[in-house]
């Protein structure tokens, strides 16, 4: 515990000038009885104490959530995340010349030929033996020149490449980190910023704390929680703001960057992994985030992040450093030893010059250089063994010495005084010590819900839209086919209807797409973590589409059914109004699963309004089935538009007793039907004389049984079509949950 308290008071100026304190003066300080043993929370309070007096820090300290109410706290152990040998590269394809094809392949990887190389490929190292370690209480940062391996290196620590890939061995307290429990005891902020626009400050967070706290804490406790991590980030003043985005004001982008670690830190990882959490900030924002960063870390985390160039301020923050070149390492140790190595390497830094300016300035100069980095890479090396000689000891050794516990045991008692909450149990008979989710699936259910909801409705223009754009299309459809009579041109006319509202009703959905695309990346962010399920995310997302494709439904089918002059009365509108919410449902839902494959908003609706087209095209209307080629029969059975169009259809010509051709009609859709009335009144004479029946001008001569024999529409019911077209819905939730499962490993190959 005192390493963490001295080295964290070491790096600059203003802590060297802050007096180390004894056991019972802190315990005093803290307010802890003499009997009882002071935390490194009790501690780091102190020691911060004392730092704002000095400094004038107004940065609230970070808090672990008190998870038991009463009873001594176990003391804090030491975490130490150790990384050797990390070796990781890729496949790049060649840039072929006519002399490289002409001198054949040998000639082609002559210059560096590696095992595993092609004629069209070659291999690019991106991390070459890459070894270091990184305590609790301090920040590691990685740095370098763009391409030097930075994002890579933080991928490789944070489990983001896959096994196979990745060559060398992570382990945390000298034991391997199984995948499912970094999960769980780590974070990973991204560069991007990936928030829902619409929810404020407080309320993003919130929603994080619902995902990532247990349900054993109260809401209460959750509340306090954000409270606590708002004034931590000092994000007071804007946490009744919107997050915004390039139609909507919201916080600032240093605000938004502290919004996002925020999320991630809710529940007080042990492990936390940011990637350029500084880029594209100001100096004074950077500092700030740098600055929650230094306390998240004195809390007992490991915090390792890269950052391209720091600033003097932020360079008295961090507390060890690795200096990356083309996925060499060519420094690591302290900020403070900079001076000596660049000195003992022949060249000094100057007094008034910022040192990893400097460094990455003659990092640059060297690599443009014929020899590289090589000469700095074996120097160092050389100057690490010389170090670590000359300190057989080494802090790292004796800390694990001294304590001596299994990786679970320390995760147990750092559990046990809430450092870690993610979904953390007491419980000394469970069986797991940290539960895969923090949640049982129905409350990430809610909480999915909730949220989605809460974005959506502060956006009403988007759900605007869609309903003027069913209504319009259902007043052009009212109007243009204003109370169809019952006569032959009466019956096309209704076929046309049925298909152009069937087909419409898909097409209208294709606005789904966009949704999940722009959620994807916020998915995977979360989910990469064990924030939720990814079930509880498909079934969210079905439960939020429900109502506003119920209110749709009802919109269309009440515009169109009387203005048409649809046969069946109310409870013909009411299957009227259940096929039509079956359309949007399964429409929605196919349109939800293609957005789970398809990563590009353009190339989706190209192929959503091809694929609606063709579902047209093969839906019965157009050609009947017992005309469709057998080779396309199959297609036919697969179109979500026939079984839709089929239920209309039973559902208007399902009466046998309705007659819709009657005596002359029959002429109608004829070259007969030009022709005088008192000529087509003689052909029906004749007619009923050959048939041996009367045929007159009232005699029923087609019905609706008959229509829908005509179409071929006989081998279902209309209610075994509406059936159908919802089981098509759920098969595409389905699909898109696989789509899920399969498609976002988020992972490195």
């Amino acid at each position: 515990m005192s390493r963490v308290v001295a080295e964290n008071l070491s790096p600059s100026p203003a802590r060297d000038s802050v007096p180390f304190f004894d056991r019972r003066e802190a315990m005093e300080m803290a307010g802890v009885g003499a009997a009882a043993s002071p935390t490194l929370g009790h501690l780091l309070k102190v020691v911060g104490d004392m730092r704002k007096e000095v400094t004038g820090d107004e940065t609230p300290a970070h808090q672990a959530l008190e998870m038991r109410e009463n009873g001594m706290e176990p003391r804090s152990l030491p975490f130490v995340l150790s990384f050797s040998n990390l070796t990781y590269s890729v496949k790049v394809p060649r840039k072929m010349s006519w002399p490289t094809l002409f001198r054949g392949r040998n000639a082609a990887t002559a210059s560096d030929p590696v095992t595993g190389e092609t004629f069209f490929t070659r291999t690019k190292v991106l991390l070459n033996d890459i070894s270091g370690e990184a305590p609790d209480g301090e920040i590691m940062a990685v740095m370098g020149a763009s391409g030097s391996g930075k994002s890579t290196l933080i991928d490789a620590l944070a489990n983001r490449m896959a096994k196979e890939s990745l060559q060398g061995t992570i382990s945390l307290n000298g034991e391997q980190l199984e995948s499912s429990l970094l999960k769980v005891i780590s974070a990973y902020v991204m560069q991007d910023d990936l928030l829902f626009p619409m929810l404020t400050v407080e309320e993003t967070l919130m929603f994080a704390a619902e995902f990532r706290l247990p349900r054993s804490l109260s809401k209460s406790k959750k509340k306090m929680r954000v409270q606590a991590l708002i004034d931590q980030l000092g994000l007071r003043n804007a946490a009744k703001t919107v997050i915004g985005d390039e139609g909507h004001r919201g916080v600032s982008g240093g605000e938004r960057r502290r919004v996002s670690i925020g999320t991630d830190i809710i529940h007080d990882p042990i492990l936390l992994f940011l990637d350029e959490p500084t880029s594209g900030l100001d100096s004074t924002s950077a500092y700030m985030v740098v600055k929650v960063l230094q306390r998240i870390a004195q809390s007992g985390s490991i915090v390792i992040m890269s950052i391209h160039q720091p600033s003097y301020r932020i360079l008295g923050l961090l507390d060890r450093m690795i200096f990356l070149s083309r996925g060499h390492t060519v420094y690591s140790g302290s900020p403070s030893n900079l001076p000596l190595f660049f000195s003992d390497f022949g060249h000094p830094i100057p007094d008034n010059e910022n040192r990893t300016e400097f460094a990455l300035d003659l990092i640059r100069e060297l690599e443009g250089s014929p020899g590289g980095t090589k000469s700095l890479v074996e120097f160092n090396k050389s100057w690490q063994t010389m170090k670590r000689s000359g300190n057989p000891n080494s802090e790292t050794t004796a800390l694990m010495s001294t304590y001596g516990l299994s990786l679970k045991e320390a995760i147990s008692a750092s559990i046990s005084r809430g450092k870690l909450v993610s979904g953390a149990t007491n419980d000394a008979t469970s069986t797991s010590l940290v539960p895969t989710f923090a949640n049982p699936l129905w409350i990430e259910l809610a909480v999915l819900s909730n949220r989605s909801f809460t974005n959506t409705r502060r956006m009403p223009e988007l759900f605007g839209i869609r309903l003027g754009a069913v209504l319009v299309t259902g007043f052009i459809l009212a109007t243009m086919f204003w109370h169809l009579d019952n006569s032959p041109k009466g019956v096309q006319e209704r076929l046309g209807f049925f298909a152009f509202a069937m087909s419409t009703t898909f097409y209208t959905c294709a606005d789904a797409l966009p949704v999940f695309l722009q959620e994807r990346y916020i998915f995977m962010r979360e989910t990469a973590y064990n924030a939720y399920r990814r079930s509880s995310y498909v079934l969210s997302h079905s439960l939020v589409a429900l109502p506003s494709l119920l209110f749709l439904s009802l919109a269309f089918s009440a515009t169109t059914f009387w203005a048409v002059g649809l046969d069946g009365g109310s409870s013909g509108f009411f299957f009227y109004f259940l096929i039509i919410f079956a359309s949007f449902w399964a429409g929605s839902s196919f349109v939800t699963f293609l957005s789970g494959v398809v990563p590009h908003v353009m190339l989706g609706y190209t192929i959503v309004v091809a694929i609606l087209a063709y579902f047209l095209l093969f839906s019965g209307f157009f050609i009947n089935r017992d005309r469709i080629p057998p080779y396309w029969i199959w297609f036919h059975y697969i179109s979500l538009v026939k079984y839709p169009y089929e239920a209309v259809l039973q559902n208007e010509f399902e009466d046998p007793t309705k007659c819709f051709v009657r005596g002359v009609q029959i002429f109608d859709n004829t070259p007969l039907a030009a022709v005088p009335l008192a000529l087509k009144e003689k052909l029906l004479n004749g007619l009923s004389s050959s048939l041996g029946m009367k045929i007159t001008s009232t005699t029923c001569v087609t019905t609706g049984t008959d229509i829908l024999q005509q179409e071929g529409v006989t081998d279902l019911s209309k209610w075994d079509c509406l059936w159908i077209t919802i089981a098509w819905g759920f098969f595409f939730r389905i699909l898109f949950y696989f789509s899920l499962l399969l498609g976002s490993k988020n992972k490195r190959r």
